[in-house]
């Protein structure tokens, strides 16, 4: 499998520009046409647009995806590195300029972005390739240099050596001689049986150091000659609108020096963040609430649950569950409630935005690059002001993303109207152009005016036959739909995780119901099945229960068409000592579930006190992603699912009193604090499938393995999130 590109001439200069320093070297992709290498003297080997080997033996990634702390820019410089036979230690990585036809994610249609644990699956062919094209140069280059078979010559650690003549050079030695030979069109990659870098565990991150001295930029450390910062105050309830303000305080106020309406509110500029938050703060705003949310909380579960007894559009249906159901020896029903969850990731939404004669630059944690750009581009074409509409246009080659690090995500920043960034331009819009703009959102403002998982219900019923087998499954989902829907018109997001149960179950129906509100909603890490998983797997234990059957059993049987699923079950299972005797308190609870193509089982161990508090002591993880690139990475991610999925379960939601949020900060939004982190496990798969994600899929299963655990001790269900309520 060889990748290929279709690289216009305008792409391939502006490109060239970006990732060559600002020499003209070629970027063809390995795969394409073969092409010369061209590189002015001295600059080294730039064979593709993945890598750039320096004359000081420096090797640089470019990354098409975000480093957000998933490691993915240590996962995609390993697998360069592999078939490049590098040295680690003279590793680096950029992030990509914003192109689609060079650097799109083929897991998003080809837009490029991040997200859906798809950086390393999507990239594990063209990035191994773009190495091996590398390293088949620097090989040529060698060959040619002393006149010896290229065959016969070894790579290792960045130096390439002819063993008989006990000839070798660096990297950066052959660079530039590399650089004048053809592209290859085609190249060999590694048996994994030969592999070095992929599935070993002593490749260090490659951002830590960054991260841990301060070099690494992120966009609140950005910053630009005579730059403002702005503040948005936002409506109070969604479906707000501005009516009028009177900004005569706030302009008062040194340091303050504008202050503009756009389309999502009122913005105060100043100086610095201080003298605009009190800016902010000094503004009268007048609110048209004629289309705002105005419901409680209460109100739209009421609602829920109604639309719960009514049939929804189909998304599956195998068999005849209705007449099963019917002749089912006994019916077992449950409705399980989550409620809207902020992703409160710890840098809160920011961009600085600048408006030049020359076009349009922004710096930020760019997690949607396409869709971002299209957004920015449709922006300025309706709403440039002044003399920028002359000197700008619309041209979407003048408008420049320009990627940073970024302090978490967790699905906020791929926003599909992508609304902040369009805040900045919007603002920089209002003010000419005539400084550089940093937006910056508060904690308060991300969680009271931010996008939220939306808000779930999901009421189940299925027959159990005499002999304890599940002959037939029915689930209704009701919420939010936030991006789009199947040709039916069912919300993809609001069944994922349901449409295919994957238990071995005759008759099932899945429907879905799309619920109505101005609350923005957006997806959060793992997206549906965040919650689906949570009412899949604590219904599958109450029907254990229902027949008669230990949880892990009961799967068994279910699953034994599902051998990754299976797998993984039984291998949490025996890790957890499942069937031995539990401390006293402790109840042990289990999930099992697939996500993005990603098979991973959970085992909960939860002490419950006489009081009813709960504390996580123990989890246990099984995964089975394929081909483990950096396991390393993968115990921490699925660490990270299971203290961000663990701190939802336990403490969070959004919560609506006449359709005002009632949290603001981590006083009321709690997240899981360092004494609330239980011991985790984990236990990786071997496995000679292509890698799957690992981002995402350590969430779903830890609310459902927690609320398991307790009710195999209490004897009662847990129906609701959080659990603390």
């Amino acid at each position: 499998m060889t990748a290929r590109a279709d690289v216009s001439r305008r792409d391939f200069l502006r490109t060239t520009a970006a990732v060559g320093a600002g020499l003209t070297v070629a970027t063809w992709l390995p795969g394409c046409a073969s092409k010369p290498a061209v590189a002015a003297a001295g600059s080294g080997l730039v064979p593709n647009a993945f890598v750039r080997i320096g004359t000081d033996d420096t090797v640089t990634v470019i990354a098409k995806h975000l480093e957000m702390g998933q490691g993915a820019y240590t996962g995609l410089a390993t697998l360069v590195a592999e078939e490049l036979d590098a040295d680690w230690s003279r590793m680096s990585v950029e992030g990509a300029p914003a192109n689609d036809k060079l650097y799109g994610n083929a897991s998003w249609g080809g837009a490029m972005g991040t997200g859906g644990s798809s950086s390393i699956s999507s990239s594990f062919q063209i990035m191994r390739e773009a190495g091996a094209a590398a390293r088949a140069m620097l090989v040529a280059a060698a060959a040619k240099r002393w006149g010896v078979p290229a065959g016969d010559i070894t790579v290792a650690k960045g130096v390439v050596t002819h063993a008989a003549t006990g000839k070798s050079a660096r990297f950066g030695e052959l660079a530039a001689e590399a650089a004048a030979l053809p592209v290859p069109s085609k190249v060999t990659l590694k048996d994994p049986a030969a592999f070095t870098l992929i599935g070993k565990d002593d490749v260090p991150r490659l951002d830590v150091a960054a991260k841990v001295n301060g070099r690494a930029m992120f966009t609140q450390d950005f910053k630009l000659p005579g730059m403002l910062t702005a503040l948005v105050v936002h409506p109070p309830r969604f479906g707000g609108k501005v009516k009028s303000f009177d900004a005569t305080k706030a302009r008062s106020l040194p340091g303050v020096t504008d202050v503009v309406q756009i389309p999502t509110g009122v913005a105060v500029l100043a100086t610095d963040f201080w003298a605009a938050k009190q800016g902010r703060d000094a503004l009268a705003v007048e609110w048209d609430e004629s289309e705002a949310e105005k419901r409680n909380s209460s109100e739209l579960w009421t609602e829920y649950r109604a639309l719960a007894g009514k049939p929804g559009l189909v998304a599956t249906k195998t068999g005849d569950t209705r007449k099963a159901l019917g002749a089912a020896a006994k019916v077992v029903e449950a409705t399980y409630e989550a409620p809207f969850l902020a992703h409160a990731a710890m840098e809160p939404l920011n961009c600085v935005v600048q408006l030049t004669k020359d076009g349009c630059d922004i710096w930020y944690g760019a997690q949607s690059q396409t869709g971002d750009k299209g957004a920015v581009q449709k922006a300025l074409k309706g709403g440039l002001a002044g003399r920028v509409a002359n000197r700008l246009g619309i041209d979407a080659e003048r408008i420049r993303l320009n990627m940073l690090y970024a302090g978490g995500s967790f699905g906020r920043r791929a926003a599909v109207d992508a609304d902040y960034v369009l805040e900045g331009v919007a603002i920089a819009q209002a003010i000419d152009g005539r400084a550089p703009v940093k937006l910056v959102w508060t904690r308060e403002d991300d969680t009271r005016a931010g996008k939220y998982r939306p808000m779930f219900l999901h009421a189940f019923r299925a027959g159990v036959d005499e002999r304890g087998r599940v002959v037939a499954w029915q689930s209704r989902s009701v919420g939010q739909a936030f991006w789009t829907l199947s040709k039916s018109g069912v919300d993809d997001a609001g069944v994922e995780g349901l449409s295919e149960i994957f238990y071995d179950v005759p008759n099932v129906q899945v429907e879905n119901h799309i619920a109505s509100s101005p609350v923005t909603t957006q997806w959060w890490r793992s997206v549906g099945h965040s919650h689906t998983a949570f009412a899949k797997e604590c219904f599958i234990d109450e029907l254990a229960r229902a027949a008669g059957r230990d949880p892990v059993e009961f799967r068994r049987a279910l699953l034994a068409k599902e051998p990754r699923l299976l797998g993984v079950l039984n291998l949490a299972a025996e890790k957890a000592g499942w069937g031995t005797p539990s401390a006293p308190g402790v109840g042990r609870g289990i999930a099992v579930h697939k996500s993005f193509n990603s098979y991973v089982a959970e085992v909960a161990e939860v002490l419950v006190g006489k009081d009813g508090s709960l504390k996580v002591q123990r989890v246990v993880c099984a995964v089975d992603c394929g081909i483990a690139v950096n396991p390393d990475i993968i115990r921490a991610q699925m660490e990270s699912g299971i203290a961000y999925g663990l701190g939802a379960a336990l403490y969070g939601a959004i919560t609506l009193e006449g359709g005002v949020v009632q949290q603001a900060n981590f006083d009321r939004y709690r997240t899981l604090r360092m004494n609330d982190m239980p011991m985790v496990e984990v236990h990786i798969v071997p496995s000679t499938e292509p890698p799957t994600g690992v981002g995402e899929p350590g969430l779903p299963p830890i609310a459902p393995a927690v609320a398991n655990a307790v009710a195999a001790l209490t004897g009662k269900p847990v129906r609701t999130l959080p659990l603390r309520a």
